[in-house]
């Protein structure tokens, strides 16, 4: 019993060795590079010490001498230029780094087998160090050649971490698994965790006890309690803890009042109302704290990759400045580990291909620096990940020669192909203009499982080149996959689920309308939405699902979807409403189908399938440009918005105004209120919505005075969100929803307004949403400003 007490606490105690130094390794690069470029802060070379020093001493404490002694050569060197003993050069930092990758080589060892003893000499390093500290002239070679174990070469680390590429090293665990017998120190022969601390020194060392005695092989069983240390804790704020201590304790409460009603003989439905908004408005604010305990600021992805940037432009003989913009921006913890490779390697895509040389550079009148810029912000309910360099841009009609002789598309496929198209061919499988292979990429495989890894996540990609000024490349992802807003929809009397990421708008029609709705073309239904063709899909025939016949349908209603940059109407029995569902895997009948992204526990307790809109359109053709005549016009309609700079509008009315329009990107949802639902108190006007108050803003308040109306029944409402909670704009009634290229004119004559447009062939006022937001004393969400 003992032996296993002794046991876990040495896996607790390695754990948390293992978290605090891959931590500090990361604080480590980041500081290095920051001293590298010039910064003099004496802090950052003490933070930079303390991490080698700490990872020295606990490995010594813990037993494992080879990380211990390769951490007190790089301590010498750091202690030198700490005490100003030695300057900061490129060739020592070089030398630091490949002794921080050093040191994350021997963690994964340990993390694998439970001791170092596995993980190499390192004479390369240590003599290099050495050399460091002596102050002898390091040649570019002396470092570039340096002999570290394979798992050390940045470069493969990150191909072989996603499996973008081939990886003819050994695994760790392969190495491993070649060792017969287990090898144990002299150290650790007296067993875990006896120290013996000299006072004088501050060192820790390992008791050397009953040296001749035959070690306990404890390695395989505190192996195997170290399985996946990496990513198997997360940080959390203490205020956010004690907030749901808090709403737990109200959770209690208010099953406590839920019991004591059930035992009345009479409930009336007052108290049943007053019950279900409690415990609604309880559990959804303690939804939202536990949401939260996951998300994770995106800058712990990103910490990384200005190490990748720096490795790769000095291997291409590159100069390359990578800044950062919006690291705060939060997402749930599953989202961040499925994007790191990624995002890995579309910025290693971008420094070797996307980047000139500085001869190139030179040539194009550039700055021998070249830019290359993240950002991330919120947006609609989804995370937007923005990747822009100033390179040499990429050439759709080379992508597009490449594609053909490589036979990824035919020669009438190409003529039909536009500018943006050809570009998009990249994500084609096995697709590379690569004209050599190399370490760092063009082996064929990447972007097609960039593109393919971001939509599993209900994410999507879109890329934009210039040639000669660079390419844009922007990804959209869900907040969190455990929980999303969902359209719940009816087909041949079966319930499902579309996430709300892809929902574009809702269309019904009736009466003579409905039935002269759909057209053929090419033998496709489509369906003439504001002037132009949308390709149609019907959910029962997509999934063969058998329903009575029954005569001409009187009312159509059209779910108009986005996939894959595609527009296209899913024809549905009846929309019911929008709900947040938990999302629930498949099992493996289904699994394997693309039409499908998981399942939902509906309120009745019956299953709900949650569609997967990419599946749905490529199942029933519509992405399908080959086979589909349509999707030639379609491309040419996105080719039009695109050089004519289309927006889509919400246009409105309102008492005193002819046409008002407020851009529709940032609005959340459009809805509409009876009168008596308004609430009214000190602090205005507000309703009960999503199991929150959402306050209204009167939009004739703010922009001026206009003729008094008598007060509609239905109130219609422009629904944004402002910092984590939504907000309602009260309109007027709501006309259409547009697309125009508008050019607005003049700085608006009222407050609350933008200017003006035509829009339709009338003269619009455009609305200044976030003025009437601030004017209303809230901040406007970065989407809206």
């Amino acid at each position: 019993m003992s032996g296993d007490i002794n046991d876990d606490l040495q896996a607790e105690l390695i754990k948390d060795f293992l978290l605090e130094s891959s931590e500090g390794l990361e604080t480590f690069d980041q500081d290095l590079l920051e001293i590298e470029k010039g910064d003099s802060d004496p802090q950052l070379l003490n933070q930079v010490f303390r991490v080698v020093h700490t990872i020295k001493g606990t490995a010594g404490c813990l037993g494992f001498n080879r990380i211990e002694s390769i951490a007190h050569t790089g301590e010498n060197v750091l202690s030198m230029m700490r005490d100003g003993e030695l300057e900061s050069t490129p060739d020592i930092a070089d030398a630091l780094l490949k002794l921080s990758d050093a040191l994350r080589a021997i963690l994964d060892v340990i993390e694998s087998c439970g001791s170092d003893e596995s993980a190499g000499e390192y004479n390369d390093l240590r003599s290099l160090l050495d050399s460091v500290k002596k102050g002898e002239p390091l040649g570019s070679a002396d470092v570039d050649e340096l002999a570290l174990d394979p798992m050390v070469n940045h470069h493969q680390e990150v191909d072989g971490s996603w499996g973008l590429f081939e990886d003819d090293e050994p695994t760790v665990e392969a190495l491993a698994a070649e060792i017969s017998e287990p090898v144990v120190a002299e150290e650790a022969a007296a067993g875990w965790g006896l120290f013996d601390v000299a006072e004088a020194s501050g060192e820790a060392s390992v008791a050397k006890e009953n040296l001749d005695t035959k070690p306990k092989e404890k390695t395989p069983e505190i192996s195997r309690k170290l399985e996946k240390v990496s990513g198997a804790t997360v940080r959390v704020d203490v205020d956010l803890l004690d907030t749901l201590m808090n709403m737990v304790g109200e959770l209690v409460l208010s099953r406590n009042q839920l019991l004591q009603v059930s035992q009345q003989r009479v409930i009336t439905p007052a108290e049943i109302s007053s019950l279900s908004q409690r415990f609604n408005q309880v559990t959804t604010e303690l939804q939202q704290g536990v949401m939260k305990t996951r998300m994770q600021a995106i800058g712990s992805v990103w910490g990384k990759y200005p190490r990748i940037v720096r490795d790769l432009a000095s291997d291409l003989g590159k100069q390359v400045s990578l800044e950062t913009f919006g690291a705060d921006t939060e997402l749930d913890r599953t989202i961040i580990e499925a994007i790191k490779d990624p995002l890995t390697h579309i910025i290693r895509n971008a420094v070797d291909h996307g980047i000139e040389s500085p001869e190139e550079r030179a040539a194009a009148d550039k700055p021998a620096v070249a830019q290359l810029l993240m950002r991330a912000f919120h947006e609609g309910g989804q995370v937007n990940i923005e990747i822009v360099d100033d390179g040499a841009g990429i050439n759709g009609e080379r992508v597009c020669r490449k594609a053909i002789d490589k036979g990824l598309i035919s020669d009438e496929e190409a003529t039909r192909l536009t500018e943006r198209e050809m570009i998009n061919l990249i994500f084609l499988p096995g697709f590379s203009t690569a004209e050599k292979l190399s370490n760092v990429s063009g082996r064929g495989v990447g972007m097609d499982v960039v593109k393919t890894n971001i939509e599993k996540i209900g994410g999507s990609v879109d890329i934009q080149s210039s040639i000669g000024r660079g390419t844009s490349l922007r990804i959209k992802i869900p907040l969190t996959l455990a929980i999303v807003p969902a359209l719940v929809v009816k087909s041949a009397a079966q319930r499902f689920a579309i996430p709300q990421v892809s929902l574009v708008e809702l269309v019904r029609l009736e009466g003579d309308q409905a039935v002269e709705a759909v057209e053929q073309v090419y033998d496709s239904p489509v369906f003439r939405l504001r002037g132009e063709l949308l390709p149609l899909v019907f959910l029962d025939r997509a999934l063969k699902i058998s329903k009575p016949k029954a005569e001409a349908p009187t009312t159509i209603s059209i779910v108009v979807l986005r996939a894959d940059r595609q527009i296209f109407g899913l024809v549905v029995d009846e929309v019911s409403d929008t709900e947040e569902i938990v999302v629930k895997p498949l099992g493996h009948q289904l699994k394997g189908l693309p039409l499908y992204a998981g399942a939902t526990i509906m309120g009745d307790g019956s299953v709900a399938i949650i569609l997967d809109a990419v599946g749905v359109a490529k199942h029933a053709g519509v992405l399908n440009t080959s086979q589909n005549e349509l999707g030639a016009s379609q491309a040419a309609g996105e080719e039009e918005i695109e050089s004519g700079k289309k927006d889509s509008f919400i246009i409105f009315s309102l008492p005193g105004w002819n046409r008002l329009a407020v851009p529709l990107e940032a609005a959340e949802r459009l809805e509409e209120f009876d009168l008596s639902a308004i609430e009214r108190s000190g602090s205005g006007e507000s309703v009960l919505y999503r199991g929150g108050i959402m306050r209204l803003v009167r939009l004739a308040d703010h922009i001026g005075s206009g003729a008094v109306d008598i007060e509609p029944q239905v109130v219609q409402v422009i629904v944004y969100e402002c910092g984590g909670r939504y907000v309602g704009l009260v309109v007027g009634g709501i006309r259409d929803i547009i697309e125009e290229s508008a050019s607005i004119q003049g700085s608006g004559t009222r407050p609350g307004l933008l200017g003006s447009a035509v829009m339709q062939g009338e003269i619009t006022d455009i609305i200044d949403v976030p003025s009437v937001l601030k004017s209303a004393g809230l901040n406007p969400p970065q989407s809206v400003a």
